[in-house]
């Protein structure tokens, strides 16, 4: 592994590595075949793109056709970044009998450069990684995964908005879902303000789309809500103040506090999101920008989230009583 990876361009913005294992699931020649219990989902919850993938396959009822290994919210002091099984019985994935995800990364290719990324797909039978590619993992979830999905499981990603649905998952990924990391991880006040700018423009563009329709693609939660989400719901906790994201929380916002609420409230969502790990992770561990190992011990108290559980009345703003297109 690299002793420290080199994402900080020469103006001092963040610039995400590639994904280095990005061949896709499906029935077609060259790619990764459908078959229960043959991957092992790996994450952390304190990731924002591995929280979405959790999301989906828990909506869509797939929790007995892929495992999940978890790693721990702090990263390992090691002299290059990392995530550690900590939290498993002596340290290491009971399935992989991994300590580090570097590991598997290693085994899989040896010359592997870069940070071993989360949400990563194992192919346990092989024992090596198939596919880190978290920007289409899920729309794999929703499409080829169809034949294991549960009885009356949602549609995600119906057929008719898809080109819809990828452009708007565009902009979410470059202006929010990075867009906060690049202003946590600027290196240039030009670089920050850029991104700081960029993002609170586009979280104001979403706050008026959400005035008057109750998810991103009106009546149904799609796949463009979950990936918005997994920013939104650690915005107040983390980004606001760990990544100088402070114009706004997002509790500020009237529509995008209701949705988040929404959201929050159902199953799939609230349950697979952790704020102790997210605030430990943020706020204690060290990241990939600079990755110098500092300790900063003080925890947050704050900020207080039971509003989260109390009534958003979103539901005046569709004509349905279910939050799901059914297929």
């Amino acid at each position: 592994m690299t002793e420290k990876v080199q994402e900080i361009k020469a103006d001092g913005s963040f610039n995400r590595q590639r994904n280095r294992f990005t061949t896709p699931f499906g029935c077609n020649e060259g790619e990764l075949p459908i078959e229960a219990g043959r991957y092992r989902l790996l994450w952390s919850e304190v990731c924002p793109w591995a929280h979405r993938s959790v999301i989906v396959r828990s909506l869509l009822g797939l929790e007995e056709v892929i495992s999940l290994g978890t790693a721990s919210p702090m990263r390992p002091k090691l002299p290059h970044v990392d995530w550690e099984f900590s939290l498993d019985k002596e340290g290491v994935d009971p399935v992989l009998g991994i300590r580090y995800m570097s590991e598997i990364y290693l085994k899989t290719d040896p010359d592997y450069q870069g940070r071993p990324t989360v949400p990563v797909i194992v192919d346990v039978k092989e024992q090596k990684v198939v596919n880190n590619d978290y920007f289409r993992l899920t729309n794999y979830l929703e499409t080829v995964w169809a034949p294991f999905h549960r009885e009356n499981a949602p549609d995600l990603y119906p057929d008719h908005l898809r080109a819809e649905i990828d452009l708007l998952n565009d902009i979410i990924f470059h202006e929010v879902n990075n867009g906060v990391y690049q202003c946590g991880f600027a290196q240039s006040q030009e670089a920050y303000e850029q991104a700081y700018d960029t993002l609170f423009s586009r979280l104001d563009e979403l706050e008026r789309r959400l005035s008057n329709q109750r998810f991103l693609f009106g009546d149904y939660i799609t796949d463009a809500d979950v990936r918005l989400y997994v920013t939104l719901i650690r915005f107040d906790a983390a980004y606001y103040s760990a990544f100088k994201a402070n114009r706004n929380r997002i509790v500020d916002f009237p529509n995008l506090w209701g949705y988040l609420q929404d959201l929050y409230q159902t199953p799939g969502f609230g349950d697979t999101t952790d704020f102790d790990a997210i605030k430990r992770h943020y706020h204690l561990s060290n990241h990939i920008a600079s990755n110098d190992q500092k300790s900063y011990h003080i925890l947050p108290k704050g900020p207080d989230l039971s509003g989260l559980q109390s009534p958003h009345n979103r539901q005046i703003l569709s004509n349905k009583t279910e939050k799901f297109l059914i297929k």
